[in-house]
């Protein structure tokens, strides 16, 4: 396989640098959103809730779809649609409407980041994947740091709704260069014509699988903790004792997505060093130690290497993971990557809402502890779990019918 025979990286890394972009932005603006609205920072959260409830939802049918169809096909489509949308959320008259708008929009960008992994999945040898993963995941790195940092900037100066026009602009822009790449590079069916779209028995399957079951419990557990926790990172620098501007938040949680990138840079050696397991516990405790030392710090001064730290673990951590559901179903990658991603971000929409439970009860310290702490036990169950394991276990083929 040579680079002339599959779509570039590029273009793949643009788009899903473009949705995470779309889905980080809120946290920068949320104690400004709220403010706009006249709700609370846990009333405003649903914005971000809503969004990753139907994209975690509609892996299941992007999956299956892609397979069918063709991932890049999907994708454009999906691409243009989510453009508008966002754009449209630049002219919403209520948090009600935003958050229906933000609920539709998340329908449609569940199709961009899970149909990448599995068409790198399908073009990249396995010895190969983790590297081209790592680049790919470069991308939805810098989406995180440079949207956290602009939307900080039109939280202050510009104003918040100013993002989503230009976000949705640059995005229709992309569709259009991916709908360029589904021509030049047609893809194999992996389904025939009259198949069902929608079928639930390839995921049951996966589940009765151990390697892949235990490889979607953790992903399902870890976002529960680091996004649900993360999402109120910023207005714990907005509120109180620190009283940062919306730029200033930005900035420092950009710290997050740059820890993703120090990763990424050394994932070749990590990886000869001391392996995936040996990845994966690292990673665990570089989360860990970043949400407990954010429960305690008494001076903002502290937050951005902590912050790296957190961003760091969770790439590191996450990287493991991600990997090993490209080998779920080697014979359906769609589908067993957008399971992988659906499990992610249930647990990401189900954690907001339980950590601003806890934010509203006790406090946002309490959460980062909770969160630290819950990261270091999955970190050590996965660790204890993998091993006893059959060795190099393969899940079977699991083809939609």
């Amino acid at each position: 396989m040579t680079n002339r025979d599959r779509a570039s990286l590029l273009i793949l890394g643009a788009a899903a640098f473009m949705v995470n972009a779309d889905a980080r932005v809120i946290e920068p603006l949320l104690h400004v959103i709220a403010d706009d609205f006249q709700v609370n920072v846990a009333q405003a959260a649903i914005v971000s809730s809503l969004y990753t409830l139907p994209y975690g939802l509609f892996q299941l049918f992007y999956g299956p779809l892609g397979d069918r169809v063709g991932k890049l096909k999907v994708k454009s489509i999906a691409l243009a649609l989510f453009a508008i949308g966002t754009a449209l959320c630049a002219f919403v008259p209520s948090l009600t409407i935003f958050a229906l708008l933000r609920f539709l929009t998340g329908v449609v960008a569940a199709a961009i980041i899970p149909l990448s992994l599995a068409y790198i999945g399908d073009k990249f040898p396995y010895e190969e994947r983790q590297a081209a993963l790592s680049r790919f995941m470069s991308a939805i790195m810098m989406g995180q740091i440079l949207s956290v940092t602009v939307g900080g900037i039109f939280g202050q100066y510009v104003g918040w709704r100013g993002i989503f026009i230009l976000f949705g602009v640059i995005s229709l822009i992309i569709a259009g260069g991916l709908w360029r790449e589904s021509q030049r590079f047609p893809e194999e069916r992996k389904a025939p014509p009259g198949s069902k779209l929608i079928n639930l028995a390839p995921f049951g399957k996966l589940l009765q699988n151990p390697a892949s079951r235990l490889v979607i419990i953790a992903v399902f557990i870890e976002g529960f903790c680091f996004f649900g926790a993360q999402l109120y990172l910023g207005a714990f620098l907005s509120e109180g004792q620190f009283a940062l501007s919306s730029v200033q938040v930005g900035l420092s949680l950009a710290a997050i997505g740059l820890g993703g990138l120090i990763y990424s840079v050394t994932v070749k050696k990590l990886v000869k060093k001391i392996g995936e397991l040996g990845i994966l516990v690292l990673g665990g405790a570089l989360m860990t130690s970043g949400f407990l030392l954010i429960s305690q710090i008494t001076s903002v001064a502290f937050f951005f290497p902590c912050a790296l730290l957190l961003g760091m673990g969770f790439y590191t951590m996450h990287s493991t993971l991600q990997t090993k559901a490209t080998e779920m179903a080697p014979g359906a990658r769609g589908t067993a990557v957008s399971f992988f991603a659906f499990a992610l971000f249930l647990g990401q929409s189900t954690g907001v809402y339980t950590f601003g439970k806890i934010v509203d009860n006790y406090s946002y310290r309490a959460a980062f502890f909770t969160a630290g702490i819950a990261i270091a036990l999955l970190a050590l169950w996965a660790r204890w779990q993998f091993p006893r394991l059959k060795p190099a276990p393969k899940a079977p083929d699991v083809v939609p019918v």
